[in-house]
């Protein structure tokens, strides 16, 4: 188990930028900003650090994360505020506090630093460890429950769907026969099987042969996709005008669902030929980077889990999403 505290254990991605994008929505009094993952309180020390009338609330699902969050930016005092929680509830999360209207948002999605580095929770599949792979280890079925439990083909179906695996089908098939010899309890045995099954030149090729297969069993272990899907749009509702939402993405499938919402709200939807555009067909979103922006090579060179990262943003310009109730953009504020 990796130790120490959150700052010397983490480096976040992109954190400049981020703070960059975000200041202009923050920096005024009464502010508050949703850190709607908050992992180990990187980018939330750097927003907090920068906007000194901000009010931070930290989400995580990770009650260890939290803890470490929490002992980092203890010197803010109660101007961050720790919330446990999957942050598909973190709107409803904060209404529950008396928040109802947010100015800046940031989901940095995907597996934490802290849960990579805590070789016995199972993420890693470089290490031998139990295959738990929940970010909230207090609730659900862990990896070992899905290898021992799903069928053939809802296996087949989350490593092709999540992982994008090529054999999505032949590993399915090898662990279902594995299993009924004996249950699957540790990632050594499920990285030894996909030695065996996947062929040498795509493993000489395509990199660790268990990455795919893990990031499925993570994705589907914790509801990854279907919390996204329903945080985002959430999120976005609650954005007071004026008010900026930035995602980190490290995974096609999430950063897809990203490009889609942005880009919709960000899209007049006025029919072709209309002489004058009506305010519920009018864009509510402006967007502030142009596609999926990438970390720099020096950034990836200090922090290599950087690699894969697509940053995108956008900023709330009109307090209706068409048409719909404005109570939550122009709400009651903390």
């Amino acid at each position: 188990m990796t130790t120490g505290d959150a700052a010397g254990r983490h480096t976040p991605v992109l954190a400049a930028r981020i703070t960059e994008l975000l200041t202009p929505s923050l920096d005024h009094p009464g502010a508050v900003f949703l850190d709607g993952t908050l992992g180990m309180g990187g980018h939330t020390e750097a927003i907090l650090t920068a906007c000194p009338h901000v009010t931070a609330y930290g989400v995580d699902r990770d009650t260890d994360a939290l803890r470490l969050a929490g002992e980092r930016l203890a010197p803010f005092g109660d101007r961050f505020q720790p919330v446990h929680a999957v942050y598909d509830e973190a709107i409803d999360a904060l209404a529950e506090r008396g928040v109802t209207s947010v100015d800046g948002v940031l989901f940095d999605l995907g597996v934490s630093s802290l849960q990579l580095d805590e070789t016995g929770r199972g993420f890693a599949y470089s290490v031998d460890a139990p295959l738990d792979m929940r970010m909230d280890q207090t609730t659900g079925p862990t990896a070992a429950d899905v290898l021992n439990t799903y069928s053939a083909a809802d296996l087949t179906r989350i490593l092709r769907v999540y992982g994008e695996e090529r054999f999505a089908r032949k590993i399915a098939g090898a662990v279902v026969r594995e299993r009924e010899k004996e249950p699957f309890t540790d990632s050594a045995r499920l990285v030894e099987l996909l030695r065996r099954v996947i062929p040498g030149a795509s493993q000489r090729s395509g990199g660790h042969p268990g990455k795919r297969t893990f990031q499925a069993l993570r994705i589907e272990v914790n509801g990854e996709l279907a919390a996204w899907e329903a945080a985002l749009p959430a999120a976005i509702e609650a954005l007071a005008v004026g008010g900026r939402i930035a995602v980190l993405s490290y995974h096609s499938l999430e950063d897809r669902i990203t490009k889609r919402a942005l880009t919709a709200g960000a899209t007049s939807t006025a029919p072709p030929g209309l002489p004058v555009e009506l305010p519920e067909h009018a864009p509510y979103l402006k967007l502030l980077t142009r596609g999926g922006e990438q970390p720099t090579d020096e950034e990836i060179a200090d922090n290599p889990r950087a690699a894969s990262a697509r940053f995108r943003a956008a900023e709330r310009i009109l307090p209706t999403n068409r048409g719909v109730q404005q109570s939550r953009t122009k709400g009651l504020r903390r």
